[in-house]
Order: C-alpha cells, then sequence, then structure tokens
C-alpha cells in the first residue's frame, strides 16, 4: 500500500513538473501581460519586455570589429563593460537604417550578458494586458518568426512584440548561447 502512495505521489509531482515545463514553454513563444518597451524600426512599431532593458543611450558611433556580419555594429565600452551593438534595423532587412538625432541604443541584459541594440527612435512604454495581445501569425513562408511572440493591438496601434532573448541567442547572431 506504501509502495502504491508513493509512486502516486511521483506521478503527482512529475505531472506538475510537466505542466509547469508546458506553461514555461507557453510562455516562452506566446506574449504575456506586461510592461513593454516600445520602438521603432523603419515604420513597424516593436516591443520588448521592459525587464530586459538596463538602459537606453543616445547612439555613438562603436567601434567596428574585422570581418564582422553588417549588423554587428562593433563594440561600445560602457562603463568598463565591452558592449556588442546590434543594429536590429540590419538585422531585421529593415528597408533603411538611417543615424539621425533620433537613433538611440537599447541596452539588454540578456540572460546575463549586456548587449545594445539600434533601433530608429523609442517610443513609449506600455502596459499590455492579454486582451489587447493576439498570437502572433504563423506563416509557411522560409521566414524566421520564431522571435515573434504576438501582436499587441492598442487603439489604432500595432505592435510586433518579440522575444529579444530568442532573437539574441539565436544561431546566426552567436552573441549568446542558447543553452545558457
Amino acid at each position: 500500500m506504501e509502495m502504491i502512495r508513493e509512486g502516486s505521489r511521483i506521478a503527482s509531482q512529475l505531472a506538475a513538473r510537466d505542466a509547469s515545463a508546458s506553461a514555461a514553454a507557453d510562455a516562452k513563444h506566446h506574449a504575456r501581460s506586461g510592461e513593454y518597451l516600445t520602438f521603432r524600426l523603419g515604420t513597424e512599431e516593436y516591443g520588448i519586455d521592459i525587464l530586459r532593458v538596463q538602459e537606453i543611450r543616445s547612439y555613438e558611433q562603436p567601434t567596428r570589429i574585422a570581418n564582422a556580419p553588417a549588423f554587428l555594429k562593433g563594440v561600445v565600452n560602457l562603463r568598463g563593460v565591452i558592449v556588442p551593438i546590434i543594429d536590429l534595423r540590419l538585422k531585421l532587412n529593415c528597408e533603411t537604417a538611417e543615424y539621425n538625432h533620433f537613433t538611440v541604443v537599447i541596452v539588454l541584459n540578456v540572460r546575463g550578458r549586456v548587449v545594445g541594440t539600434v533601433v530608429d527612435s523609442v517610443s513609449d512604454v506600455l502596459q499590455l494586458s492579454n486582451d489587447v495581445i493576439r498570437p502572433a501569425p504563423s506563416t509557411n513562408a522560409t521566414i524566421d518568426t520564431s522571435y515573434i511572440t504576438g501582436i499587441g493591438a492598442v487603439g489604432d496601434r500595432m505592435l510586433i512584440l518579440m522575444d529579444i532573448e530568442a532573437l539574441m541567442s539565436s544561431a546566426d547572431m552567436g552573441l549568446i548561447d542558447a543553452n545558457d
């Protein structure tokens, strides 16, 4: 009898663990309510989890690294920390990547690693509830949308919500080990 109770207890723990893992996987692939920093890339507006944002800085020309991909603009020294600077406009194939007084760098903390991302401008911080977040559209095209977690519909605005951690840890970025 004791053996049956122990087996039942273990089965309950495993089911709870599996449900928790499934919820974590769903949360990873679907945007959830919370605060999002919104920014522009070309004519589109994007949102990332505000908890990933360390600071916002004006754009300064980074030190270029030889043989780096075009989207890796180089590195900057941020208070003693060498920070790689990624131009999201180039990475996401935006039509233009103009550097002007609106261009900013969003400094992110992703898995304990500091990374800067260049965007056209920062809009604001929005609190989004689950009722305004729609699932990311699925496509049969050969485009990578794994970092898009949902679409936020706020009034007449459409925000593309992205998992910046998934984007930064993608194999072609080579910045953050996906297994960290």
